[in-house]
């Protein structure tokens, strides 16, 4: 844009022009602007007024996107310019550029012709008088030249002569639109101005726009002055670091960064690495010595140095295996589970006899808080290792097993080569606790499926981290997995170990391990003693039925260590008095019972059967009720069953109506009456198959209206044909029975092997009956009901068994549920 470059105000302008639509830009009077001309339209109407008076009339389009507009979508107002010059661009541009001075404000009245190009009736808009108001406007000429020359000492680049052509300029209206030009504003902002005839509202509006634009680089000044604030402080540091260096350099007090790297080099010399780490250590430390010691790589590289230098990649621990000094730690830390110490002791022999051993890599599952965490810490014990606990549950980053890239932000190694550094050995023994609770994301991966390479022992010798990015040796660790539920372990991760079930515990064991360690362990941690409590044996089973339902030892031991915060409570207090906890005042201490004792029925009832159930919790005693009612035969199953569950109902009905006659049943009971099968606890879900047996007792005994006996508790699953099928989970629902103080429990004839597992103290007081088919069932569990005559041998005995035979642990016809199995 330049200035005034004719004498304007002489030129008369005809009634009619040719319109040159403009798309981004407002002319204003007096301003002289460079156009590029190419719309053949536009074209035209360039040529007609340079044919003529090289006067034509300059709109801008209403949208300045559109390549073809119409009338309707060009401004009404406008500015007539004069053509100063016009050059032809070369081919094949085709296009014009002219240059063009604003002469006055117009506006159209009537467009008179569309094609070849635009021609249209203007109307000039002639200036109002401004003589009563020159001097407002006087002033507000000035405050425009003051804030123009601030916006210009703050940075914005304006053209000198600008501010003399401004100076020169003592129209107020002429002012206004030279400065409007000057801060290339857009459409929305400029076309405003040039539709304002009167100097003032002009000059308002600009004053406005120059106070905001005035702001806006008070802002950017602001942020500018800061970002050199912090460049030069750093500089600064920099040459007063650089300055002391040099300082010290002259007293002989040596240079920190040579010191650093005579450090690290020392310490990878002393680190015993392997060849293949030795040499990449070595590269990162040149790499390291090249860097200015502020540089943000820098501190990236010495991070990753320090942890190949800690990493212990030949520093072992000395195995000390005493087989009897191993029996004796478990059975200090211990009580029972005589099947996993002698799995434990038989691993500790094979290692000290082999010295070089490859695995196994052992499981312990079990309900919570049997102590699978804490056989590990023995086992560590026992071998004289480091023990390294590391908790997988919930974990769903594949990157937490195996690292993150150094590339980026926060990398960091995984929690395998974590756990090895914090154990200072390279064979600690290392938990991974609750493996069955991995997660896996869709995208950040499977970290069940990481951990493959690291419990095999054909792979593990060279597992590479990602942070690392170089082989380290984990065969010499020790893995040991925790699981509650082993159905959740993925199938490949399952294969690589060696699953060793720990069950829950009887009465008997509870009260003992409470005297033995719960006991003691809680007075010390409560600052009490022996000459301050005492709690009786019956104490412990009332808190153990009355206050806790669990196969493990958690939830009693916080029973009892609120017992005894109670007890420092009185002895804090000032009382001297031995304090006797008894069943009596129990509640006292605890508050009222929790759990209703899994008691027996009291009397035998039509239609109510004792079944056994599993759950990750233990063993537990459900009921199976069955009523009948008038209706059509309609089968109702309530108690939030699962698929299974609802499956051995209705194969129960089946053999029912099958074996109408031979069980007494009349066939018009089918046809006239509902039957109702509940399962009480409706708020927990159940499921699986070894319920059949109970709720086909529980509907024979309905139909034919005769009682259950309530010392009988069974489990099993059935088939149309009444023959019984295996169960999982034998032990842990004997121990639910031993509670419950059932007397006979009725189990599958291929459950029989099992029993070998079981010691003999959790089958003292228990008839234990293997049956084959439904029938046999039905003479122990129902009185005086004759079994159905069949040609089939029968294979079961009724009377207590207990045979050697391979252990099974869960049957394949088990299924794995929210909440209770059975």
């Amino acid at each position: 844009m330049s200035s005034v470059a004719t004498d304007i105000d002489q030129i008369q302008i005809p009634e009619e022009l040719p319109v040159l639509p403009v798309k981004d830009v407002v002319l204003f009077p007096s301003v002289i602007l460079p156009l590029f001309v190419g719309r053949d339209s536009s074209i035209e109407a360039v040529n007609h007024a340079l044919e003529n008076d090289r006067l034509i009339f300059l709109s801008a389009q209403k949208d300045g996107s559109a390549d073809v507009v119409d009338p309707e979508g060009i401004h009404e107002y406008g500015c007539v310019g004069i053509i100063m010059r016009m050059h032809k661009l070369p081919v094949p541009d085709g296009r014009i550029k002219i240059l063009v001075q604003g002469v006055r404000r117009a506006k159209v009245t009537e467009f008179t012709k569309t094609k070849p190009n635009f021609f249209a009736k203007v109307e000039e808009i002639k200036p109002p008088d401004i003589e009563a108001q020159r001097v407002e406007l006087e002033a507000m000429m000035r405050s425009v030249r003051e804030v123009l020359e601030k916006i210009v000492s703050h940075g914005k680049i304006l053209s000198p002569e600008i501010l003399i052509v401004l100076d020169d300029v003592k129209d107020p209206g002429r002012l206004a639109d030279l400065v409007a030009s000057y801060l290339v504003l857009k459409i929305d902002e400029a076309q405003p101005i040039l539709e304002m005839n009167h100097p003032k509202a002009r000059l308002k509006a600009v004053l406005d726009l120059l106070h905001k634009e005035l702001d806006i680089l008070s802002v950017q000044e602001k942020i500018q002055t800061q970002a050199r604030g912090e460049m030069s402080r750093i500089q600064r540091e920099y040459y007063l670091r650089e300055q002391l260096r040099a300082i010290k350099s002259e007293l002989g007090d040596g240079d920190p960064k040579a010191e650093e790297i005579l450090d690290l080099r020392n310490k990878i010399e002393g680190a015993n690495m392997p060849d293949e780490v030795e040499e990449e250590a070595y590269k990162q430390l040149k790499r390291l010595e090249a860097m200015h010691p502020d540089a943000a790589e820098a501190s990236i590289v010495r991070t990753y140095l320090e942890w190949l230098i800690e990493l212990p990649w030949s520093l072992s621990s000395n195995d000390n295996i005493d087989i009897s000094k191993a029996k004796k730690i478990l059975d200090e830390d211990h009580y029972d589970l005589e099947k996993v110490k002698d799995r434990i002791l038989e691993f500790l022999s094979v290692t000290k006899l082999k010295k070089k051993l490859k695995g196994p890599i052992l499981c312990f599952a079990g309900p919570p808080g049997v102590g699978k965490t804490s056989l590990g810490k023995s086992i560590a014990k026992a071998m004289g290792r480091e023990f390294v606990r590391v908790s997988v549950g919930g974990m769903r980053d594949e990157a937490e097993i195996r690292g993150h890239r150094r590339t980026y932000v926060g990398a960091m190694p995984g929690r395998i080569i974590q756990g090895i550094k914090t154990g200072g050995t390279n064979n600690p023994v290392f938990i991974l606790d609750e493996v069955d609770k991995l997660g896996s994301d869709s995208f950040r991966g499977d970290p069940s499926s990481a951990l493959l390479e690291v419990l095999d022992p054909e792979q593990n010798n060279t597992f590479r981290d990602h942070y690392l990015n170089l082989p380290f040796d984990l065969s010499n660790v020790m893995f040991i997995a925790t699981a509650n539920m082993i159905d959740a372990i993925p199938a490949p991760l399952r294969d690589r170990m060696e699953i060793i079930n720990i069950p829950g515990y009887t009465m008997e064991e509870k009260v003992e391990i409470s005297k033995l360690y719960l006991l003691d362990k809680q007075m010390e941690a409560n600052g009490i003693s022996i000459i301050n409590v005492e709690l009786e044996d019956e104490t412990i089973r009332s808190i153990v039925e009355l206050y806790t339902r669990e196969a493990g030892l958690r939830n009693l031991e916080r029973k009892i260590a609120a017992i005894f915060r109670k007890v420092a409570r009185k002895v804090a207090e000032g009382g001297s008095k031995k304090i006797k906890i008894t069943p009596n005042n129990l509640h006292e201490y605890l508050g009222p019972p929790i759990y209703i004792p899994e008691n027996q029925r009291d009397e035998n009832e039509v239609g109510v059967t004792t079944g056994l159930a599993w759950t990750s919790g233990g063993g537990e005693v459900l009921f199976v009720e069955t009523t009948l009612m008038d209706g059509k035969g309609t089968l109702t199953l309530t108690g939030q069953l699962g698929d299974v569950m609802k499956e051995s109902a209705r194969a129960a009905l089946s053999y029912a109506r099958s074996n109408s006659k031979a069980l007494g049943i009349k066939d018009e009971l089918f046809q006239n009456k509902d039957l109702h099968i509940h399962v009480p606890a409706g708020a927990i879900p159940k499921d699986g198959p070894s319920a059949g047996v109970t709720m086909a007792t529980s509907l024979i005994s309905a139909l034919t209206g005769k009682p259950v006996s309530r010392d009988v508790a069974m489990t099993g699953e059935i088939t149309l044909r009444g023959r019984v099928l295996a169960i999982g989970g034998l032990k842990e629902k004997i121990l639910a029975a031993k509670r419950a103080k059932i007397t006979k429990i009725l189990i599958p004839h291929t459950n029989e092997k099992d029993l070998y597992e079981i010691p003999d103290h959790y089958l003292d007081g228990l008839e234990i009956v293997p049956v084959t088919t439904v029938d046999e069932v039905l003479e122990h569990a129902i009185f005086n009901v004759k079994p159905p005559k069949k040609s089939s041998s029968k294979k079961g005995s009724g009377s207590s068994s207990k045979k050697k035979g391979k252990s099974s642990s869960s049957s394949s016809t088990s299924r794995r549920t929210v909440h209770a199995h059975v």
